[in-house]
């Protein structure tokens, strides 16, 4: 794995993996907790945008450009970022990163194809709305950090998006999309041994004629207006770096709906991805129902007793925070029954520490589960960029697995101590 920096500050990390496929991308530093209180929706909504239009192309010129050779290009939203990307053959890599870069630091959000887009948008909060399984997530974030900026909804709210101009977007754009909070992600081919130069020469190379076309690129797009920036984007909920977590969450709220199933979802803040306890987290969460069918809290409350159809739990890390949940659907009776249950568990956890062969079996599932999720390079490619963007470092799959290796049983103990304690956990009931 290879990792440079232009001069403009992007950042260029790429790796390798035998075949004919390149996949690619940037990861831009500006989410739905970057938006100011007017911005409602701001972060997702430039990412649909940034498809309608370049000073170089239209609508139709970058939705064919990767799909006339079998390529594809895509793009979603999180609360830290947005990320573009792109999979095709390795000989259209430069066309690729060409039109990452385009439609990313030169769209001109046209407003008749922003009084279109905005119906589409709508249409997808609506459905959103129509899935209580996914919007329960949502509100529980909302509820976590309530008034600030991670709490927000990532789609945003529709009667905000229809008041959205082209100075709006322009606005946000100029304020977040700069080189040095991007990180551009390659996964390619190997080189040939009579290849003249390095591919993250040539990523430069590319990377360095594009910025060479626009002569306000390098002034724009200054270290110094980064800076600026800085200071008056929100402040995070904790000072500092990698540090534990902040505030203690804890209550319940119930939110009446007319829905066949009762909706139920408990957690709490946790540890940001930087901090060395995220790694015993994720285990412990992978134990308690991650996607095996043997995890505890599905033969608990599905395979045992037949109460639930669906019952996971989840880890989403963020810079300087993070949020452990887990969620289940029952019938309205069982709710009650349901709730004791996963308590059980998580006193299961707090209690004693995981015996030799209980943590080894639990470590050699995650391992597994691991090598087969980097099977898919697509989503191996994203996860580069966004940890070098987020945490200024790569990771190599055997440094994962060592990462793994590595957890202690009085560790786990340490951790599901302070994370699953009753008083910091939070319940939200769709009933």
């Amino acid at each position: 794995m290879e990792v440079a920096t232009l001069d403009n500050g992007l950042r260029i990390v790429v790796d390798y993996r035998p075949g004919q496929v390149v996949y690619c991308g940037l990861a831009v530093a500006a989410g739905t907790r970057d938006q100011f209180d007017n911005e409602s929706g701001m972060a997702h909504f430039i990412e649909h945008m940034s498809f309608k239009g370049t000073q170089r192309r239209r609508s139709w010129h970058i939705i064919n450009r990767m799909e006339s050779v079998g390529g594809d290009l895509n793009a979603y939203t999180g609360k830290e970022h947005t990320v573009y990307y792109c999979s095709t053959l390795q000989q259209h890599l430069a066309r690729a990163i060409d039109l990452l870069f385009d439609i990313t630091l030169h769209s001109t959000y046209p407003q008749h194809e922003i009084d279109k887009e905005r119906e589409v948008v709508i249409d997808e909060i609506e459905s959103y709305n129509d899935s209580p399984s996914e919007l329960i997530y949502d509100d529980f974030e909302e509820m976590l950090f309530p008034g600030h900026p991670l709490g927000r909804n990532i789609l945003g709210d529709a009667d905000r998006l229809r008041q959205y101009k082209t100075a709006d977007l322009r606005h946000f754009v100029d304020r977040l999309y700069h080189p040095s909070r991007m990180v551009l992600f390659v996964l390619a081919p190997p080189p040939s041994p009579s290849r003249g130069k390095g591919v993250v020469t040539e990523i430069k190379d590319l990377c360095n004629s594009f910025f060479s076309k626009y002569s306000d690129t390098t002034e724009k797009y200054s270290a110094t207006v980064f800076q600026k920036l800085n200071a008056s984007t929100p402040r995070p909920l904790r000072e500092g770096q990698g540090g534990g977590f902040w505030g203690q969450g804890g209550g319940t709220s119930v939110i009446h709906k007319d829905t066949h199933q009762a909706h139920v979802i408990v957690g709490s803040r946790t540890y940001s991805i930087n901090d060395e306890r995220y790694m015993p987290l994720y285990l412990l969460n992978n134990i308690l129902g991650g996607p095996g069918m043997n995890s505890r809290l599905n033969l608990s409350l599905r395979e045992r007793r037949g109460l639930v159809y669906t019952v996971e739990s989840s880890l989403t890390g963020y810079t300087d925070m993070g949020v452990w949940a887990t969620y289940f659907g029952c019938d309205h009776a069982d709710v009650d029954r349901c709730l004791r249950l996963v308590r059980r568990e998580l006193d299961k956890l707090c209690e004693a520490p995981l015996s030799d062969s209980a943590l080894s079996a639990a470590k050699r599932q995650l391992r597994g589960q691991v090598v087969l999720a980097w099977e898919n390079g697509e989503n191996v490619a994203i996860g580069m960029g966004r940890r070098l963007l987020h945490q200024g470092r790569t990771q190599t799959l055997q440094e994962l697995c060592d990462e793994i290796d590595r957890i202690s049983a009085p560790h786990l103990l340490d951790v599901a101590q302070e994370i699953f304690s009753p008083d910091r956990m939070a319940t939200l009931i769709y009933s």
